[in-house]
């Protein structure tokens, strides 16, 4: 599996339970048209942390990296309307804090 993990705050005005709901709508979409196997949403706790990562991490599972490709695409086309939900958790992202990493199991699996 490829794991796409994203590090992110909400705008200050935003509700944290309005943010991740909005962010389920979008993930929950991408699971139905299968461009994501699963995904996680968590929050950290007590602000537990050993560097300044932002509070929320989402970590999407991909197959493989086609997958993952045609998830970004389905997104860039506009297909069955993912764009406005996506539009719609990520214009409440403050841009500052968001980060991106890609993971992959290792050793590969065959």
């Amino acid at each position: 599996m490829d794991i796409y993990h994203i590090f992110a705050d909400h705008k200050e005005d935003i509700d944290s339970k309005y943010f991740v709901s909005k962010m389920r709508i979008f993930l929950d979409q991408m699971v139905e048209m299968e461009k994501i196997e699963t995904y996680r949403i968590t929050r950290m706790k007590l602000g537990f942390r050993s560097m300044d990562l932002p509070e929320f991490h989402i970590m999407m599972e991909f197959k493989n990296m086609q997958q993952l490709d045609d998830a970004m695409t389905a997104v860039v086309e506009d297909q069955e309307s993912i764009e406005d939900s996506h539009v719609g958790f990520n214009s409440l992202v403050d841009t500052e804090t968001i980060q991106h990493f890609l993971y992959r199991d290792y050793p590969d699996i065959f």
